[in-house]
């Protein structure tokens, strides 16, 4: 995949769908719910919270996930620093970020104070929390990083539209970037995902999923 903006269409005039890979960002029924459910609850967050805790994202999207979390570590009263780190192939622009966060008013103050210092790419120091974009094909930007996670966002489109990014190898990076103890969730239970998990050293339990979906997976490393 050649590093390129996102091409998108938008459903409802307001749920952005990507023409790369035909699925939309969020879920249609609550996207903020989804990922309170998916990706917070399902690392144990915010029970998890430390100081200067590391999560990792494979695919920003919207930024809808790291701004969920955001709001978390703030409501929860952190005093630290939470690094996030998101792997992302094809960004959208900030216009097309901000036009999709309307959606979810309950974040909008977290939105317009990410929006009033994001460029696009890179690093992005919003105080409490340091975020990091690494634009490109996560398999192989991934291997590079030097970091660790204590928990990571598995968002990339259906492994049906984008298998690439559920890969065992990539998968395999996921482990080797993972801090002892650490823990990954995603929304899709699909059995080669879950497998691919498995082999890379995860402990993986299938639970139930949000609205629609019946299951989805959680991964704690050993």
């Amino acid at each position: 995949m050649a590093d390129q903006q996102a091409r998108l269409s938008w459903r409802d005039g307001k749920i952005p769908v990507s023409d790369q890979f035909d699925d939309p960002y969020f879920s249609i029924q609550d996207g903020l719910a989804e990922t309170e459910h998916v990706f917070l609850a399902g690392n144990d967050l915010p029970a998890r919270f430390t100081p200067g805790f590391q999560i990792a994202e494979l695919g920003f999207g919207t930024g809808l996930n790291m701004l969920a979390v955001w709001r978390a570590w703030e409501q929860s009263g952190q005093s630290g620093t939470l690094h996030f780190t998101s792997f992302e192939a094809f960004p959208m622009t900030p216009d097309e970020m901000a036009k999709a966060l309307d959606a979810f008013p309950a974040i909008t103050p977290w939105a317009e104070r990410f929006l009033e210092h994001w460029s696009g790419q890179g690093h992005c120091d919003l105080g409490n929390l340091q975020l990091e974009v690494v634009i490109g094909d996560a398999r192989m930007s991934l291997p590079e990083w030097a970091g660790k996670a204590d928990a990571w966002f598995l968002d990339g489109f259906s492994p049906a539209k984008n298998p690439e990014l559920w890969q065992e190898d990539l998968l395999q990076s996921v482990a080797d970037h993972t801090c002892p103890g650490g823990s990954a969730a995603t929304y899709t239970a699909a059995g080669f995902v879950r497998r691919g998990l498995e082999a890379a050293g995860f402990a993986v339990t299938r639970i139930p999923g949000y609205g629609r979906k019946r299951h989805m997976t959680k991964a704690e490393l050993a």
